[in-house]
């Protein structure tokens, strides 16, 4: 039986592929979708994602998933630099959570720097494009056991 995943995408990720393509790139999130999803099975992961703009909505996703998945990708958006609440639920999953931005929140407005998601995240890649959620998915693999040469 695969191991579950929640793939979690905040506000605007809806957006790419058209929103700042030169920062973004030109992938959609179904395409980002539909490459997790065929990683994940090549890994003995079932990936399950979601997306949504707001932060009460990706709140009880996290919530939903306590009991249910084994792990989290999450890619907060802007949350990463606001939302405690995102933090709060995060505490309270018991799964390994990976923490992905496709930009390099480091070469960015300052603002963007800081992540109250990291504080929880067991890993965080940045700047890897939307490759991050492959890397993120195969670091989730090896910490939860699914596959460890993944």
């Amino acid at each position: 039986m695969p191991t579950r995943i929640l793939l979690l995408n905040g506000p605007n990720l809806n957006l790419l592929g058209t929103r700042e393509p030169e920062i973004y790139g030109a992938k959609t999130l179904p395409d980002v979708e539909a490459a997790a999803r065929a990683t994940g099975t090549a890994l003995g992961l079932e990936v399950t994602a979601a997306q949504t703009n707001h932060e009460g909505a990706l709140v009880d996703l996290i919530q939903q998933a306590r009991g249910q998945m084994a792990g989290i990708v999450i890619n907060p958006g802007a949350y990463s630099h606001t939302s405690v609440a995102i933090l709060d639920a995060l505490n309270a999953f018991d799964g390994a959570v990976m923490e992905v931005h496709v930009s390099n929140i480091h070469r960015r407005e300052t603002f963007r720097h800081h992540s109250y998601v990291s504080y929880r995240a067991d890993g965080v890649i940045a700047g890897c494009g939307v490759q991050g959620y492959e890397l993120a998915l195969r670091r989730l693999a090896q910490l939860l056991g699914a596959r460890p040469d993944a």
